[in-house]
């Protein structure tokens, strides 16, 4: 890895906490070209230069690391070529993760990770979170799931709500978040929660606005 972005990855994951060896360096750097590799052929995802996926993917993804001291399982519901999952996975390896996405491409690109950095105890599925098979599958099964962009946070909470253990947590990774996006999704009507944090930060290296929300399934 180039030095100014081996510097941006450890400096940023620094600020969250974590601390990275030069062998999960490695591994972040084997991630980068094969998704800049990747990405030449088949659109997994629109950020392109090497420092913006550090940033917005990996260290974002990164970000919500410190809020799962109290989770061993993970669903990461439309997970894209991999995030937050992996790197999440990359830097807690006694974390079990399931990773879901509806787009071929996406998810084949996830298991060519998973099996470059011989990742175990991760799970990379096709398919749509909503289909009765996952759910007769995998309800009750998480103690948290996250979401990076993949809906609205009502759809997210909702579709998340079945695959939780009693009090798991749902962690919304959120852009600019306006407070009306909770009203109805604490209510009980369908997916009843409790909004127990809210999180505010920028981005390292970067002027982007970053919120993570969590919720508690009631």
């Amino acid at each position: 890895m180039e030095a100014e972005n081996r510097r941006l990855l450890i400096e940023g994951a620094g600020e969250f906490g974590i601390r990275l060896g030069g062998e999960i360096v490695g591994a972040f750097d084997l991630f980068l070209k094969e998704l800049v590799k990747w990405n030449q052929k088949i659109n997994l995802t629109a950020i392109r230069a090497e420092r913006e996926i550090i940033t917005k993917h990996f260290l974002d993804s990164l970000s919500v690391h410190p809020y799962l001291t109290q989770c061993s399982s993970l669903l990461d519901i439309g997970s894209g070529p991999g995030f937050p999952g992996i790197p999440l996975k990359m830097v807690d390896p006694a974390l079990n993760i399931t990773l879901i996405d509806s787009v071929r491409k996406k998810v084949d690109f996830q298991r060519h990770i998973l099996r470059s950095l011989g990742l175990k105890g991760i799970e990379a599925i096709h398919g749509r979170i909503e289909e009765k098979e996952f759910l007769q599958r995998m309800a009750g099964r998480f103690d948290c799931a996250v979401s990076r962009a993949f809906s609205d946070l009502q759809t997210f909470l909702c579709l998340a709500y079945p695959f939780l253990k009693e009090r798991g947590i749902a962690l919304a990774m959120k852009g600019e978040w306006k407070k009306e996006e909770t009203e109805g999704v604490m209510d009980g009507e369908k997916a009843p929660y409790q909004l127990r944090g809210e999180v505010a930060f920028i981005l390292p290296f970067s002027s982007i606005k970053r919120r993570i929300l969590l919720f508690e399934k009631q």
